[in-house]
């Protein structure tokens, strides 16, 4: 049984653009909020942040967590194994958000984790939530570097 339920999502305005992640944690009757904004980025990077930031919010090792998402990249490329043919090749072929990805493995060795796909902008409240929080701070000022995308994108921008 899936006691923790993390539902996240991802946006950016315009790929790339300036981006964010919203994050809505639920384990009992305790609701948590997390939300973050980048200059400069990608849908999927958000996506995938989302879920790292989340995963990092954890205490307790070994537990079960179901996380929701609408990104099906996010969701196949766990589920179907993507993931771990591209750490044995080394992300050969040029799979994007290496680092991520890497965060993301190592993380996910501490927890029982189903992803679970939901149909995004639907009837999922809290799957709409999540799409406010990361909207909500792809629009705001003082804007975290997403160093990872940065350097890979030809170097740092002049704030």
């Amino acid at each position: 049984m899936h006691l923790l339920k993390i539902y996240t999502d991802g946006a950016s305005r315009g790929n790339p653009g300036k981006g964010g992640f919203g994050i809505v944690m639920l384990w009992g009757n305790t609701k948590k909020e997390i939300a973050a904004g980048f200059r400069l980025t990608t849908n999927n990077r958000m996506e995938l942040m989302a879920v790292i930031v989340a995963l990092k919010q954890l205490t307790k090792k070994n537990i079960s967590v179901t996380i929701y998402t609408d990104s099906k990249y996010v969701v196949d490329s766990i589920e179907k194994k993507w993931l771990d043919n591209w750490i044995k090749t080394d992300f050969k072929g040029g799979k994007k958000n290496k680092d991520l990805w890497l965060e993301f493995y190592t993380l996910s060795k501490d927890f029982k984790i189903k992803m679970q796909w939901v149909k995004g902008h639907a009837e999922n409240v809290f799957n709409n939530r999540c799409d406010e929080l990361a909207t909500t701070a792809a629009d705001a000022n003082n804007l975290l570097i997403d160093e990872g995308y940065e350097k890979t994108a030809g170097g740092y921008l002049q704030p």
